[in-house]
Order: C-alpha cells, then sequence, then structure tokens
C-alpha cells in the first residue's frame, strides 16, 4: 500500500504527517507499523486516526485512553 499522507518521526520517536495543509501529531507507540489500509488508533491526546484509501483521516477528538502505570 502506497501512503498518500507525509509522515515522519522526530527524534523524540514521535510521529507526525500532513493531512490537508495542516501538521498533525499522530502519536508515540501507539501508531501501527506497518501501516496497512483498516487500522485506526487513538493517540494520547484523544485524536482518532483510521487509513481510508491509502489516506490517514482524521476522525475527531475522543476521550484520551488511559494510562495504567
Amino acid at each position: 500500500m502506497e501512503l498518500k499522507n507525509k509522515i515522519w518521526m522526530n527524534g523524540n520517536l514521535e510521529w507526525f504527517a500532513y493531512i490537508g495543509d495542516d501538521e498533525v501529531f499522530l502519536g508515540r507507540r501507539e501508531v501501527p507499523a506497518p501501516l496497512e489500509e483498516g487500522d485506526s488508533w487513538t493517540n494520547e491526546l484523544g485524536d482518532k486516526f483510521q487509513i481510508v484509501d491509502g489516506e490517514i483521516k482524521l476522525l475527531g477528538r475522543f476521550e484520551p485512553p488511559k494510562k495504567f502505570w
């Protein structure tokens, strides 16, 4: 699958992507690797993403996942 979005990882192992003209934080460990069609995840801020037709879509903001230490 060829991904249509430009994605990158910074030195803190955080994933980012351009969705439209906006630079968006995708997450850290919660981002599935490798990315496949239909994958979905919610980052620590509560932003939910899904890959549809080879493109990362932001579905909206939801309750962030709870962290258990």
